[in-house]
């Protein structure tokens, strides 16, 4: 990943929703000193940065569908300004620990380091991507309690405006572009012609202290745990896929080792969409005497969705009852659209992370946040 002369601080910040500046950095104030990991695996201090003439810092997130409706933005501000000596830094402030159930909704990955590399490489990131989520010690420096949330210094790293990147979140009804006009007054040396606005999106995740239990996935872990003999009408009704939603359909068996290794990521998976519209399935080809083994294993993973077990011992017959075209082997995974055609399909191991952007592609927009179903539909830029 090569870096360009364009700084901008993206920090992922773990607190309560408040209003944006209410504890943030005052205006002339100086830029908080920091040293933080990358996404790239190097550490970044503010000082690698000295050479630019302005430093936009704006703290974002994986998780925040406000901060991915702005990725695009924060990338274009890179292109529009690297070569005009203004730097860009993305920080992750949110704690990794303190995420529940509810704030996975919308995303892909979480908000670990390895989440932040994950995200940097699929959608090609080309400005440093910091992780300040174990201490949070650089996003409480600057009093960050909302994402995004930008902050623009002068060259003596004086902050000169903080706040909103505009007035928003849907770009094309964008009517004043306060980060933009804050870097364009820096360089044409005059002051911002507003010095500080405020914020609205996403809470910081963690700074209030440790999580709480997350009762949303106490629910999950409590649910009863059912499991259906299913012969060839069951499984032709279930490639129909009836349900109105999308439908996650995962064929495996308890003696497939990678069947074992890849549950728990589909549990999670359906976890995480099931109040926007996800249904699961689980279909076991073990042998109809090995039920009560079936069994044990859901309850394990507190599989509390429809599961099915083969009726007979007739494996081929039963893959073909439900698609003639079915491979033999197991795992096999599919997301069926609302009308039974197959949106994804994955033979062997799971990639969650691919799984679960071909799921946020396709579901729903959510009338909080339009937009995200375009944002999934892309894959890098």
């Amino acid at each position: 990943m090569r870096y360009l002369p364009f700084l901008l601080v993206v920090a992922l910040s773990a607190a309560a929703c408040g209003p944006a500046g209410a504890r943030a950095l005052a205006p002339g104030s100086a830029a908080p000193d920091f040293t933080l990991p990358g996404a790239d695996g190097r550490t970044h201090a503010l000082r690698d940065f000295s050479g630019s003439r302005v430093l936009a810092v704006i703290f974002t997130c994986n998780t925040c569908p406000a901060s991915q409706r702005y990725e695009g933005r924060i990338r274009k501000l890179h292109e529009d300004y690297r070569a005009r000596g203004v730097t860009g830094v993305a920080i992750n402030a949110n704690k990794p620990s303190a995420l529940r159930l509810a704030d996975l909704s919308h995303t892909d990955v979480g908000e670990t380091l390895d989440d932040m590399k994950a995200r940097a490489a699929h959608r090609r990131l080309e400005y440093p991507y910091l992780s300040d989520g174990e201490s949070q010690a650089v996003t409480r420096q600057f009093g960050v309690v909302t994402l995004p949330h930008v902050f623009v210094f002068d060259q003596a790293r004086t902050l000169r405006y903080e706040g909103r990147i505009d007035d928003n979140a849907r770009e094309d009804a964008v009517t004043s572009r306060d980060a933009r006009n804050a870097i364009d007054a820096l360089l044409a040396n005059r002051p911002a012609p507003i010095a500080r606005t405020r914020v609205t999106g996403c809470p910081v995740k963690g700074l209030s202290g440790p999580a709480g239990p997350d009762e949303v996935r106490q629910t999950f872990d409590a649910a009863p745990v059912a499991l259906e003999m299913a012969g060839e009408g069951e499984l032709k009704q279930l490639r129909q896929n009836g349900s109105g939603k999308l439908l996650l359909v995962n064929f495996w068996a308890t003696w497939c080792a990678p069947c074992a290794s890849e549950f728990p990521d589909l549990e999670a998976t359906y976890r995480r969409y099931k109040a926007r519209g996800l249904e699961f399935v689980t279909v076991s080809v073990n042998d109809p005497g090995e039920r009560r083994a079936v069994l044990e294993f859901l309850q394990t993973h507190h599989a509390s969705h429809r599961n099915l077990q083969f009726a007979t011992a007739d494996v081929y017959g039963l893959q073909a009852a439900f698609d003639p075209k079915m491979p033999a082997p197991v795992p096999f995974t599919l997301l069926l659209d609302r009308n039974g055609d197959v949106l994804y399909q994955e033979l062997g191991e799971l990639d969650a992370p691919k799984l679960r952007r071909a799921i946020l592609a396709n579901l729903p927009d959510d009338p909080e946040y339009p937009g995200l179903r375009a944002y999934w539909s892309t894959t890098d830029r």
